[in-house]
């Protein structure tokens, strides 16, 4: 059983939620690691510009300051994204951090993009597990000496939800290293949707779209590779997943590349469980949270924390209007909500498997800071 720590947002005119945060995870042990002259990654994720769920830049500042008051060589990071949008390279993903606010200047430390200036600096990790014989991780991530992840829980359209293992295991990946993850996940045009528009062909970065002769978009499946920019860009739904395993496999995927990355490095992880959104913060905008803000969890083990996370809003009631009650039609408290608004993902495959290959475990005990 691993200890998860929690702490709600009731704040008082003493004690800030910066405040809070760092009495949390102090009091998981955060100041145990030796940090003294050593590389710490701060891994998180910046936000699409657009979207306005992601974590606040203060609490990034707040953490850095006590890390450096450990005596870390501190700075921020994340990994390209695969698909097409503003975060696809170093440039345009440094301007999208700056944009949201995490700058050098506003949390006093280096923001790095971990796989270089487009994505292909990477280090390969054997991992020998079920799945992945080894991880591509980006280089600054791979390097560094301690890993810390700040994550924003949240649903997700492919992994169910998005915390710890999401934010590492995916977001550390190298651009590579992101299509190993997403191999699985070829989409499908529904043909009597497509209009023709072609935003399919333009956002894919891999030419493996065409319109035929029908005005209809054609996937070459020797060229897909499943990143599911169509997906994301299509207004008219043609672009479809395919829901076979690949929620499953992916999930686990996920997993053995997040083992790879801590197994042998220092790591502690927090998750924020506020704004809930339904849906990853890689989308330029962010809906109705599925629930009330709950609070902020910490621990060592992040397979721990991400079931604890998962079962708080679980057991919270979901909020008016959202698409966690149907607009109001449901009443979904105790229930489950992301397998209700993405119900053909299996987030707890993923939480499975990294506790079969040692990850951490999904029994926890929680206390209350």
């Amino acid at each position: 059983m691993s200890t998860v720590y929690f702490t709600n947002l009731r704040t008082t005119a003493s004690l800030n939620l910066q405040g809070k945060m760092e009495r949390l995870v102090r009091a998981a042990g955060i100041d145990t690691i030796d940090f003294k002259d050593k590389f710490t990654a701060i891994k998180i994720h910046f936000g699409e510009p657009g979207n306005l769920a992601y974590i606040r830049h203060n609490y990034a500042c707040r953490m850095v300051e006590l890390l450096q008051a450990l005596g870390a060589k501190v700075f921020l990071t994340d990994s390209n994204t695969l698909y097409s949008g503003r975060r696809s390279n170093a440039i345009d993903h440094l301007a999208s951090a700056s944009e949201n606010g995490f700058t050098p200047l506003s949390v006093k430390a280096p923001v790095i993009i971990a796989d270089g200036l487009k994505g292909t600096e990477f280090v390969e990790i054997p991992v020998g597990s079920a799945i992945c014989q080894s991880a591509k991780i980006g280089a600054a991530i791979a390097n560094a000496d301690i890993i810390i992840s700040m994550n924003h829980f949240k649903g997700h359209e492919q992994a169910g939800f998005g915390g710890a293992l999401k934010n590492i295991g995916m977001g550390s990946a190298s651009r590579g290293g992101k299509l190993d993850l997403h191999s699985s996940s070829q989409p499908r045009i529904e043909a009597p949707h497509c209009t023709g528009c072609r935003q399919c062909v333009r956002f894919c970065n891999y030419g493996a779209i065409t319109i035929d002769a029908s005005r209809v978009a054609v996937i070459d499946y020797r060229k897909c590779v499943g990143c599911g920019q169509c997906i994301a860009v299509c207004r008219f739904d043609a672009a479809q997943p395919v829901w076979d395993n690949s929620s499953e496999t992916m999930n686990r995927k996920i997993a053995e590349y997040t083992h790879a990355l801590l197994k042998d490095k220092p790591h502690f992880h927090v998750n924020f469980i506020m704004n809930v959104s339904p849906d990853c913060d890689c989308w330029a905008s962010n809906d109705t949270p599925l629930v009330p803000d709950v609070g902020i969890a910490a621990s060592f083990d992040p397979v721990a924390l991400d079931q604890a996370s998962a079962d708080m809003v679980t057991a919270a009631p979901s909020l008016p209007g959202s698409r966690g009650n149907d607009d109001g039609k449901l009443d979904l408290t105790g229930k489950d909500k992301f397998c209700h608004v993405h119900p053909n993902t299996d987030w707890r495959a993923g939480l499975r498997h990294a506790e079969q290959i040692g990850l951490g475990v999904t029994e926890y005990k929680l206390v209350t800071v």
